[in-house]
């Protein structure tokens, strides 16, 4: 008698695939007959409320609000430095590397200033007008001179 060429590994893996096969079917056919043909574009169609959500009903259009191209900001706005002159007293300042810092003297806040933004040469203790501008690390004198 001969042996079967049909080993146990091969028998089961031929089994674990006609399973896969029948449960590849069974959900076709699950799917096939949930499926719900026929809906209408109405049905399909969502629509925008005045707040932004998604809503099944159109929307009112008395609350309509009607806008221009041109008022639409679409890009970040610019930072707007201060027309404010301040007065401040020089409380460092570094010659080698351009930078220093003015102490305010209505706010005693701290204020950058870089060499760049300096209309004549200052030292420490030197009395200074100045404008102000905020950057993301912080206040930034603009127009620095000395007073008198």
């Amino acid at each position: 008698m001969a042996k079967s060429k049909e080993t146990f590994g091969k028998k089961e893996k031929e089994k674990k695939r006609l399973k896969q096969r029948q449960d590849k079917l069974e959900k076709m056919e699950e799917r096939k007959a949930n499926a719900k043909k026929g809906k209408t574009l109405d049905e399909m169609m969502a629509y925008i409320d005045e707040n932004g959500n998604l809503s099944s009903t159109p929307p009112d259009p008395k609350k309509k609000i009607i806008f221009r191209q041109e008022d639409m900001n679409t890009g970040v706005p610019k930072h707007e430095q201060e027309e404010v002159e301040r007065q401040g007293i020089v409380s460092f300042f570094n010659d080698d590397k351009g930078y220093g810092f003015i102490k305010d003297l209505a706010s005693q806040e701290s204020v950058f200033v870089h060499a760049n933004q300096l209309s004549e040469p200052v030292k420490e203790n030197t009395k200074v007008s100045f404008q102000v501008e905020r950057t993301a690390k912080g206040l930034s004198a603009l127009n620095v001179r000395k007073s008198v």
